[in-house]
Order: C-alpha cells, then sequence, then structure tokens
C-alpha cells in the first residue's frame, strides 16, 4: 500500500468538455464515449427539462439505454436527500444534470454521496457552479458551497444557453470578473499566514477574468462568440477550483460579500451580480483598478450599485461588516484591514456602491 503524504488535495477533473451550437444532439456519443450505456438517471427542474433534459432523455433512449428521470423546483438538503433515494433505488450508472446552478447543484451533491459520476448540462450561464466541483444548497450551518465532485463531462450547447434571459449572462461575467478580487485574497493569505496557493490555479482564474473583461463588448452583443467566451471562462474557473482542491480561486471577499447580502436581503438580486459589486469594493480595498471592473459591468448591463441591486445602503454597510465573520477560517483583505462601520460606509461611498 502506498503511504499518502499529510497535506494533499485531490484533482477532480472533467473528461469531456464540449461547448457549441446544436452539441446537445452529442449527449449519445459523449455517454458512450465513457462507457454509459446501459441506465442514466436526469435531474432536472420542470422548465428546464422542456428546455434541454427532455432532448437529452430522447437521444439516450434512441440508443438503447434505460433512462429516468427526477424533477426538483429547488436547491435544499431534502432535495438531495430525494435524488439519492432515486439514485439507490434506479442504481444508473450516470447522472445527467440538467438546468442552472441550482439543479445541478442538487444533482452534483447527490450524485457525489452515492459515488456515481455526473455530466453537466448547463441551460444558464449564470455562475461557475455550473463546472465547479463545489455545491451550494441551503441546509447547511453556512450560506457557502460545499465540495462535492467535478462533472466527468460538460455538455454546454451555445444554442440552449442563449435563450436564457440576458440578466444570467449579466451574473455570469460578475461571477468570472470577481477572480480578480478572490485570486488576490488567496495570494495575500498565502504571504500572511502560509496558506497553500496554487500559482497555476490561480492564473487559469485570472485568466478567465481577463478574458471576460476583454470581450466585454462583444458578449454585449449577444453572438454566439460572446457567449462562447463566457462559458469557457466559467469552464476554467471550475477546472481552476478542481486544481486548487478549494474554492479558494475563484471565491473571496467579494463572495463572502454576496453570501453576507444573501443573509441580509435574500433573493433580491443573482449571486454573480452580488459578487461583481463586491468586487468593485474589495478591488479598492486592494488598491487595484476598480473603476475599470465598474465600467466592464456597466458596459455589460450589470448591476453597480445598491440601488441596481435592489436593496438600500444599510444593506450593504450590514454586509460588510458581516462579511468576514461567514467564513472565519478564510483569510481576505478584509481580516487584514479590520474596518470599523464608519469606514465600510466611506468604502461603499468612495466606490460609488451608494
Amino acid at each position: 500500500m502506498i503511504a499518502l503524504p499529510l497535506e494533499y488535495h485531490r484533482m477532480q477533473l472533467p473528461r469531456e468538455v464540449i461547448v457549441g451550437n446544436g452539441i446537445i444532439e452529442r449527449v449519445t456519443e459523449v455517454s458512450r464515449r465513457l462507457g454509459f450505456t446501459e441506465s442514466a438517471l436526469i435531474v432536472a427542474g420542470s422548465k428546464t427539462y422542456n428546455i434541454a433534459g427532455k432532448t437529452v432523455r430522447e437521444l439516450l433512449e434512441e440508443e438503447g439505454v434505460k433512462v429516468d428521470t427526477f424533477l426538483v423546483e429547488s436547491a435544499t438538503m431534502k432535495d438531495v436527500h430525494a435524488v439519492e433515494e432515486k439514485i439507490k433505488a434506479w442504481k444508473p450508472q450516470v447522472v445527467f444534470a440538467v438546468g442552472g446552478g441550482t439543479k445541478i447543484d442538487v444533482a452534483k451533491l447527490s450524485s457525489a454521496h452515492q459515488e456515481v459520476p455526473f455530466i453537466s448540462v448547463p441551460t444558464t450561464a449564470s455562475h461557475d457552479g455550473i463546472v465547479s466541483p463545489l455545491s451550494s444548497v441551503k441546509g447547511f450551518e453556512k450560506p457557502y458551497s460545499v465540495m462535492a465532485q467535478a462533472p466527468i463531462a460538460i455538455i454546454a450547447d451555445t444554442n440552449v444557453i442563449m435563450q436564457a434571459p440576458w440578466r444570467h449572462v449579466i451574473s455570469g461575467c460578475g461571477d468570472v470578473i470577481a477572480k480578480f478580487t478572490s485570486v488576490t485574497d488567496w495570494r495575500l493569505a498565502h504571504e500572511e499566514k502560509g496558506e497553500y496557493y496554487g500559482d497555476y490555479a490561480a492564473s487559469l482564474a485570472l485568466m478567465s477574468a481577463k478574458l471576460v473583461m476583454r470581450n466585454a463588448e462583444l458578449i454585449k452583443s449577444r453572438k454566439e462568440e460572446g457567449f462562447r467566451v463566457l462559458l469557457e471562462a466559467l469552464i476554467s474557473c471550475g477546472v481552476a477550483m478542481s486544481i486548487a482542491g478549494s474554492s479558494r480561486p475563484c471565491s473571496g471577499s467579494e463572495h463572502l460579500f454576496s453570501h453576507a447580502l444573501d443573509t441580509i436581503k435574500p433573493n433580491h438580486a443573482m449571486h454573480g451580480e452580488q459578487c461583481g459589486v463586491g468586487t468593485i469594493m474589495m478591488a479598492y480595498l486592494h488598491k487595484a483598478d476598480w473603476k475599470r471592473i465598474k465600467q466592464t459591468l456597466e458596459v455589460l448591463g450589470a448591476p453597480t450599485n445598491a440601488d441596481e441591486l435592489g436593496v438600500e445602503k444599510e444593506d450593504i454597510v450590514k454586509a460588510l461588516e458581516m462579511a468576514s465573520s461567514i467564513r472565519p477560517e478564510r483569510y481576505t483583505i478584509l481580516n487584514k484591514l479590520n474596518l470599523s462601520r464608519e469606514d465600510y460606509e466611506g468604502l461603499a461611498r468612495m466606490a460609488r456602491v451608494v
């Protein structure tokens, strides 16, 4: 038996990544290449099943694969347990997660618990959860993500994703742009606390953010090429987390702000929208080019202030105060500076968020 070192992390990387127009038609080809030719379970929502899940089922059944479907409408531990029971009863070779972030999160965590691989078939590009190894579901003590498993394959059909509301694209862009501050926070934790820092994973996440920033006008044009840029950036972020063995390269102080805002004012904005606003303020604290980040978000039509998020000034300040307590073990610029309430009010004002 080979003894593993005490300090190590496991990397799970997708074996197949296919992005393009109409590639959902290649679902059976991917499934067959990975050896899933007998049985499958599709986890989707009622809307996402009609958008893409039904097509996946029909294509698989035409190839003789036995397929069952389980519909979920939320992302709670109750949903995860329900899907787990279905997996135990059906015993599929693979789970197809068809939908946006919440449906994929449920499928990802339930399949991980049952040690069954899953394939991600996103219907939106709203955040990097569609490809990451982490899952965000309600029912845990804290509002952040937990480790589940990376998809064994990703089938991202741009024709399907382009049908989603534009707000989902804005959210996805905000989540990718957030990597500017998350990577900076990670490097800070390495320098000041000796935390593990993976240069390759960090570079991959940072490259994704630069890619979206550089192509903001192209994404804004709503052409397929722009959607591909966003999807590839989100996929790279997911791979960065898989390589790092944690969410560190993609989730820093700006995500802690978003999680805190979810606690204070739930369901007022999308995850990536909140992260985008958080990135403006955290970039200001890091003395980075916060104005360029704000301008890029404005080009995309993304929220850049409290009014556009649908929250009050007080909510922003409370979220800033609470952010560092969301994950006390995650060292960020907020821990280093340890600001007062008055400082946070000034930050929000100086960054033009309030």
